[in-house]
Parts: structure tokens; sequence; C-alpha cells
């Protein structure tokens, strides 16, 4: 990712975020309604990915599982793209204040840099995810337009930005561990295997699986704070969110949805980095780094 310009960044980024959220999409819409579900309030519903699927499918229709597909694409083009085009400028910053020295960054480093952006981002595009939250959450057929208005009426503005906090701490440690460690694991796989498929595809395995082991807790936190924009919260903030989930549904339910958070993690940064890595080269070879 060394080198290209923010114009050229922000087309790849945005492409490949689009084709790699519409292929996981249905991963997610499982994994929100089991981060949504309660031990506490009775018999679950659903138990585990395969079963939500199956019954989500089942009952809804094959369409529920993509489910937000608008604003989950209006959120992973914005949110990704302006995330990649912050990234190597923050990077460089840091490395910088803390190295002196640009380009010469280290893993700690691109952590840094790749989680700070990601909050910048997420910040901005909160709006994209509650109402993609909320619809996949929802056994009927609600619209964007029908979840909008419900949270106007309710909270106005600000209900736009519910979850917010976890969602910009969910958003920073998945990133920093993404796309850090992505660009970290590149570096070594570069060296023993050469800058190719290979290389592109294990690289993202690492990040995958980095990215979900840490993000999990925060993440059902920020959908419980999102599906309940519109409604009255249960929690009043997020030390309280996971003090009441740990004491009334135990340690595990803050790891609620886990499998798929790192199924379609694994798959998300595959089918993203691999088509961004390609569309990125190919774009700098046809109009070079000077845009």
């Amino acid at each position: 990712m060394e080198g290209s310009s923010a114009t050229i960044r922000l087309l790849a980024s945005a492409v490949g975020a689009g084709i790699a959220e519409a292929a996981t999409l249905p991963t997610d819409v499982a994994k929100v309604r089991l981060q949504l579900q309660s031990s506490s309030l009775g018999e679950l519903r659903y138990h585990g990915m395969v079963d939500c699927i199956v019954k989500v499918a089942r009952v809804e229709g094959l369409r529920a599982l993509w489910k937000g597909l608008v604003p989950a694409l209006i959120r992973q083009v914005s949110y990704h793209s302006f995330t990649f085009v912050l990234y190597e400028p923050i990077r460089d910053m840091v490395s910088l204040v803390l190295a002196m020295e640009a380009g010469r960054s280290n893993y700690f480093q691109r952590l840094l840099a790749a989680g700070s952006s990601a909050a910048i981002a997420i910040a901005l595009f909160n709006p994209t995810e509650v109402l993609k939250t909320q619809m996949q959450s929802s056994s009927g057929n609600v619209t964007m337009k029908e979840v909008a208005r419900k949270v106007w009426n309710k909270d106005g503005l600000k209900g736009f930005w519910a979850g917010l906090r976890p969602n910009v701490v969910r958003t920073f440690l998945v990133n920093g561990a993404e796309i850090g460690t992505y660009d970290e694991s590149k570096l070594v796989f570069l060296e023993s295997v050469g800058d190719g498929l290979v290389a592109h595809v294990s690289a993202s395995f690492v990040a995958g699986l980095a990215s979900a082991c840490v993000s999990t807790p925060a993440d059902v936190v920020k959908t419980r704070f999102m599906n309940a924009a519109g409604s009255d919260q249960a929690y009043r903030g997020i030390v309280h969110a996971g003090f009441c989930i740990l004491r009334d549904e135990g340690f595990l339910a803050l790891y609620k949805g886990f499998l798929l958070i790192v199924c379609r993690k694994l798959i998300w940064c595959t089918v993203f980095f691999v088509i961004y890595e390609r569309l990125l080269r190919a774009l700098i070879e046809a109009f070079g780094e000077s845009q």
C-alpha cells in the first residue's frame, strides 16, 4: 500500500469494499440476530451460525439474508474509502512523530494509524450503520426510510449517532488489527513468497483473525445500542452495557456471533484486499501516482 495517490486508493478501496460487503452480508445479518438475543429473556430463537442463517432464509425468505444491503454498501464504500485515504498520511505522520523518519513505521505505529483513520471515518458515517443494524434485526420488511423516520421522530438527529462511542472503539480495534496487521503481515509474506496472490491471501487471513479476536465484545455492545435507537436505551454507556451483559448473560455473551465474525472477516478481508491490491496496481500502471 506504499506510495499510491489518494484518488487511486479511494477508488480501489471503494470497489473492493462494495464487492466484499455484498458477498458477506448474510453472515452479518446472522451476527446481528445472534448478538441481540438474550438468554435472560427466555428460550433462544437461534442456536448458532448455521441455525440462524437457515431459519432466517426459511421463515423470511432468501432475500432477508441481504437485509440492509443499501446502507451497508453506503457505509462500507464511504467509510473504507475515507479510511484508506487517511491511513498512509496518518501512518507517515505517526512515523515522523515517534520515529522521526517517514516510511519506517513499525507494527505498533501501523496499528495506531489504521485505528485512528478508521475511527475518524466511522464517526462521520455512523448513521448508515444505525440504519443497517435495525433493518437486519427486523423480522419484517422494514425499509431504510421507515427506520430513518422512526429514529428521527424519537431521538432527532442525535439518534443517528446512537452507539457512536462503542462503534468508534470497535472500529479502532477492528481496523487497527485489520489494516495494521495486514500491512505488517504482507511485508513478512513478501519476503518469503514474493508479491503475489499467496502473500495477499495469507496476510488477509492473519488480519481477519486478529480483527475478529480483539473487536467482538465492542461489536456486541455497539449492536445493542444501535438496535435501540428510536426507542428506550437499556444501557447508560459502554461500561454500563458491558457490566450488564456480563452480569445478566455471562462472559461468553460478549463473544456472541464470534464464529460468524471470524468467518465473515476471513472472507471479507480476503475478497477486499485481493481486489484492492490488484485494482490499485492496475490503476497505478494506467494513470500513474500523480493524481
